[in-house]
């Protein structure tokens, strides 16, 4: 017996038949025409990037433990990409002489992270990243917002199925070393602390909290501090809110749009004010669905010129989930609207000139490659999802016509050739 390979698709990738890939494209086509009625331009880039830009900017935890890295033969060392923000920001400057900031880009690339599959979590997946670059403006942060509840409104969730926690690293910098105590050799694991705070126990938290040097009192001051929510914001210096674009958010007519949280942290090491994730509301998938934030410098591994983004990634497995969880995934597309059924050999040619007329006309339209018995012909066009037929038999084509058949109402009735357009619509 021949030793055959698998057909599976490797660990933490998957395939996607027609009918996933029917729901893939009415999902992201709906996220695409909001994008764009908002003048976001689509763009594209490489999958390898040089491993470089990622190890300085995308955090320890990609860099270290989830980058896939290849050396060519030329001694380069190369990385797929884990995200797409390193990489829009070196496209970015690299044309910013040719480019009108504010720019409003946007992409659907794949990214590739080595990660313990699970719910959520695979090695391969592709999301949709908005960002904005060219501006400090808290108009940016509005616009932002807006467009993540537009986005997720035409996949038809309403704003209780999800809510968008919002922070500032730099309102949680002060309250940190001016509330907690903390100092500033300790910011970066406190960071990292907070950053797992919802998804680790009491004593772990404390045992971590010992390790990086905080007492208890600070420890149970900082747990108070991080369940304050927007009480915090009293407590902290009004220079360091009148520089927070949140704070400017949060105190204008889009308020409403975001819920300030201070254990909204990030893991990526790039962002430097606005952080934001956006939560599912069910019980039964309360988890970050996808997040984003600002960042001041990143383009800086690249030119001198101070270029301001801020931006989001929206993964496919988290959305497709939170579809999923609230009934909201639609349906997948049939084959095709409309089969014509030559009742003979010799009627081939025939069938395909009504098909072009019906492919003209916008209707998904296909012909048997073998033909069988009409009955069959029949049964398979149902299958396929088919709402008509248009059947060509010889008497009926000599006289110019065909006959259309309705396949729900069984109903049918013979045309002629110039007519079968209008009819075939009727029986839709």
């Amino acid at each position: 017996m021949p030793e055959y390979l698998p057909t599976a698709p490797a660990k933490g990738t998957r395939d996607f038949l027609p009918a996933e890939m029917s729901v893939r494209t009415q999902v992201f086509g709906h996220l695409y025409d909001v994008l764009e009625l908002r003048g976001f331009l689509r763009y594209d880039g490489p999958i390898l990037e040089p491993a470089e830009i990622y190890e300085r900017k995308s955090g320890q935890e990609i860099a270290d433990q989830q980058l896939y890295t290849l050396t060519t033969k030329g001694g380069e060392r190369l990385a797929l990409r884990p995200e797409m923000t390193p990489s829009v920001a070196r496209m970015i400057a690299g044309n910013a002489k040719s480019l009108q900031f504010p720019v409003r880009w946007y992409s659907h690339p794949n990214c590739h992270r080595y990660e313990r599959p699970q719910r959520g979590r695979v090695r391969e997946h592709w999301q949709i990243n908005a960002d904005i670059f060219g501006s400090d403006s808290a108009n940016c942060e509005i616009e932002i917002f807006e467009l993540i509840h537009d986005m997720m409104s035409a996949l038809g969730a309403t704003p209780d199925m999800f809510q968008v926690r919002a922070n500032d690293r730099n309102l949680l910098s002060s309250a940190l070393t001016d509330i907690v105590g903390v100092t500033a050799e300790q910011l970066p694991q406190v960071f990292t602390l907070v950053d797992r705070w919802e998804k680790s126990d009491r004593t772990k938290l404390s045992d971590t909290a010992a390790e990086i040097g905080l007492t208890d009192k600070q420890f149970e001051k900082l747990t108070e501090t991080l369940s304050s929510g927007s009480a915090l914001l009293d407590e902290l210096p009004e220079q360091v809110k009148e520089n927070s674009n949140l704070v400017k958010v949060l105190n204008s007519g889009a308020a409403d749009l975001i819920t300030f949280d201070p254990m909204i942290v990030r893991g990526l090491a790039y962002y430097t004010s606005t952080v934001f994730e956006v939560f599912d509301t069910s019980p039964e998938n309360r988890r970050a669905l996808f997040g984003g934030g600002r960042y001041s410098d990143l383009a800086s591994l690249f030119t001198s010129q101070q270029i301001p983004g801020i931006g989001f990634g929206m993964g496919d497995v988290t959305l497709i989930d939170f579809l999923d969880t609230h009934g909201l995934t639609p349906k997948p597309r049939s084959e095709v609207d409309v089969v014509v059924i030559p009742v003979t050999e010799e009627l081939t040619d025939a069938s395909r000139e009504v098909a072009g007329r019906l492919r003209k006309a916008g209707l998904r339209t296909s012909t048997p490659v073998e033909l069988r018995k009409l009955g069959k012909e029949l049964t398979r066009a149902d299958k396929a999802g088919a709402r008509a037929v248009v059947i060509v038999g010889q008497e009926d084509w000599d006289a110019g016509n065909v006959t259309v058949r309705g396949l729900a109402t069984r109903e049918q009735q013979t045309v002629a050739l110039d007519g079968v357009v209008e009819a075939v619509n009727s029986s839709l």
